[in-house]
């Protein structure tokens, strides 16, 4: 079959960016969205700009359906985006009208209608248990249907890829009944993610000179190609990209919505989000995931923390001269930002670089840069890890160049006793004596475990001579054996999170008892937060 009569069909507006994290995206497994976390997915990705948004599958499942049901009745007012309702063509041998689920997409009041169909000869004979004739009516009379009562429709033909490698003229087939009903777009699906780009792209480019529609494109990401799949038909010619936010999805999810946006708008050119809007894509990335209750991926790209972070010394001295010599895009273009990681493959750049993101300026400091490099080697040789504790990284900068201050206390001794009661509850009881502010200060506390009680009593002491002491406290605690350092004692490393309600930061201990490892990772905790205090007060 062959038809190459691109006037004959509607090609619609511009290029479509559409987002199915709220139904695709859903099916990943550990996420469920509540009809109110749906309506707060949808406010983000409109606020970002897409074009079109699908809301899930009306009439098969009842939070899709409220969620409809809540948007129709005005909780969601779309600035730049079209909500869209997912669904199926009518059963075989049922009239459309009569079709309950079809009715369940008007009912949605959603101004678009995506209709699934198989396209592949194989699913149409063995999953449907129909012909070719019936499912291509099956997908016209949806179609034609859903139109005249005012809907604009999209197909997705699933299995497309698989089935076009199989019987294309089948495929092709199903394509022009849901044009011949009035579709406006076709979107080609790699249901099973098993395509490459290349063979993926040559599919495409011959689909549109057999056809002349317009061609959208739905990937799956189970060859881990589903951006670069997506990227390839859009250069082969489709106008229409089905992504999901941060790659959610059944298996190994979908195309990355905000890859394929990055790629578009900064590699090819192509302006297909409002103006500025390419510098939410890293807010709206970890404001999604933290809808999905889903820790934000570190390594994604673009958005990931770890994107434009930079861990060798070669990199470091060459981004010192121009950071664009490491970086592939500016990484402010997508509201992100370039880091320089601290390690045992620092050299002087990379300490440098360091020092002028905490707010030091080490220029001209040779020497203080020089033994700096030194003691952080030593330290990370020993299971020291400044990596993720920028705060203890500064303290040591600061030592180095003389500026720190004298701490806010001075350990005399500590003492840790735990006690296994009767009635089999274990308590941890910790004393600490303190020098601080002129005075020797003795404080015993209780806490659930020996780390606890050792706060609980530090803070016990130094509360009355600190005041900012109540607004700090611990945010995270992670202790990670190192069994790698033998003929060190460096053989448990502890990172500690504080915060004191405005800002968060992590330090670092490392000992051979674990306590020990939390009691210095606790002091540098305490002695950053007051130099932090010191600035303030100095008006720095």
């Amino acid at each position: 079959m062959t038809r190459t009569s691109p006037a004959a069909t509607p090609l619609g507006d511009g290029f479509h960016v559409y987002d199915t994290t709220l139904r695709d995206g859903a099916q990943r497994e550990g996420i469920t969205y509540s009809a109110t976390d749906k309506l707060a997915v949808a406010r983000l990705l409109d606020g970002l700009g897409v074009g079109f948004i699908e809301g899930g599958w009306p009439g098969a499942l009842p939070k899709d359906t409220e969620f409809f049901a809540r948007a129709a009745a005005g909780e969601l007012e779309l600035r730049h985006a079209v909500l869209v309702a997912f669904g199926a063509t009518r059963k075989a041998g049922v009239a459309v009208q009569e079709d309950q689920q079809v009715r369940a997409l008007l009912d949605s009041q959603a101004p678009v209608v995506t209709l699934v169909a198989k396209s592949d000869r194989r699913h149409i004979e063995r999953a449907l248990r129909t012909d070719l004739a019936e499912n291509c009516a099956m997908v016209r009379d949806t179609v034609r249907y859903l139109v005249s009562e005012g809907r604009r429709v999209f197909l997705d033909a699933e299995h497309f890829f698989d089935g076009y490698a199989h019987d294309p003229d089948c495929a092709l087939r199903v394509l022009e009944s849901a044009v011949d009903g009035g579709a406006d777009v076709v979107v080609l699906c790699d249901t099973n993610g098993g395509q490459l780009p290349l063979k993926l792209a040559e599919t495409v480019t011959e689909v549109m000179a057999r056809t002349g529609f317009r061609v959208g494109i739905h990937c799956q990401d189970d060859t881990s190609c589903a951006v670069a799949n997506t990227i390839a038909a859009v250069q082969a010619g489709a106008s229409h990209v089905q992504c999901t936010a941060n790659g959610y999805g059944e298996r190994a999810g979908n195309a990355d919505l905000f890859a394929v946006i990055g790629n578009l708008v900064t590699k090819l050119g192509m302006p297909v989000l409002p103006t500025d809007s390419t510098a939410e894509l890293t807010r709206v990335s970890h404001a999604l995931a933290e809808i999905a209750n889903l820790a934000p991926d570190t390594h994604q790209a673009y958005v990931g923390a770890s994107a434009f972070a930079h861990k060798a010394g070669l990199h470091a001295s060459a981004i010192k001269v121009d950071p664009e010599l490491y970086n592939h895009i500016d990484p402010v273009t997508v509201g992100n930002g370039m880091r320089v990681l601290v390690t045992e493959m620092a050299g002087r750049a990379s300490l440098e670089l360091k020092g002028r993101e905490l707010g030091l300026d080490l220029t001209g400091q040779e020497a203080a840069v020089g033994s700096a490099v030194r003691r952080v080697k030593e330290l990370e040789a020993k299971g020291w890890s400044f990596e993720a504790a920028d705060a203890s990284l500064e303290l040591l900068l600061r030592a180095e160049l003389s500026e720190v201050d004298e701490p806010p206390f001075t350990l005399e001794s500590y003492r840790v006793l735990l006690d296994h009661r009767p009635d089999g509850e274990v308590v941890s009881e910790a004393t600490v004596k303190v020098h601080v502010g002129g005075e020797r200060v003795i404080a015993t506390a209780e806490g659930n475990g020996p780390v606890h009680a050792l706060d609980a009593a530090l803070r016990k002491a130094l509360l009355p001579h600190l005041s900012w002491m109540d607004t700090v406290e611990l945010a995270d605690y992670k202790v990670r054996i190192l069994t790698d350092h033998a003929g060190t004692d460096a053989v448990t490393r502890v990172l500690v999170e504080s915060t004191d309600g405005e800002r968060e930061w992590v330090t670092v201990g490392v000992h051979g008892n674990i306590v020990e490892a939390s009691w210095l990772a606790l002091c540098d905790a305490l002695a950053h937060k007051a130099l932090r205090v010191r600035q303030v007060a100095a008006g720095g």
